[in-house]
């Protein structure tokens, strides 16, 4: 079964009817690319400040315990710490967004600390961390 030259001829004027398109599909796919590429992208950028903006919020919303905690600093209570103790970290973290009115210090500004956390109320000395009705009754602030 050969093909007639008009049957080749007509198949020549078909196929540079489709080249074109062929060659317009493989140069569009990096332009695809680049704007699935830029769309990720701004995804993530947009998914990172909300996260942002999200913690922010949260960080400035009035916690549970922020009376309590802003008492205890009325009544003179200090409590010294170090970033790297395991103890300071968890009395801190009891305390959540309301440790921001807790007067907390390095332990490395007073020489009489030799255990983290330490609480200075009333001019006495706690060492260890303190349950909140320890602190409560060292100072007389009220637990909400």
């Amino acid at each position: 079964m050969a093909l007639s030259k008009e049957e080749i001829g007509s198949l020549r004027q078909e196929s540079k009817k489709v080249e074109p398109d062929i060659k317009k599909g493989v140069i569009a796919k990096p332009k695809n690319k680049k704007v699935l590429f830029i769309s990720i992208v701004s995804v993530i950028i947009v998914l990172i400040i909300g996260g942002i903006g999200f913690s922010y919020i949260n960080s400035k919303k009035p916690g549970p315990l922020d009376d309590f905690a802003k008492c205890l600093t009325e009544k003179g209570a200090v409590m010294y710490g170090a970033s790297w103790c395991q103890y300071t970290q968890a009395q801190k973290r009891v305390f959540g967004n309301s440790m921001r009115f807790i007067d907390y210090r390095d332990f490395s500004e007073n020489p009489e600390v030799k255990v983290t956390p330490t609480w200075f109320i009333n001019g006495q000395k706690y060492e260890k961390a303190q349950s909140f009705d320890r602190l409560a009754t060292l100072t007389g602030c009220k637990l909400p």
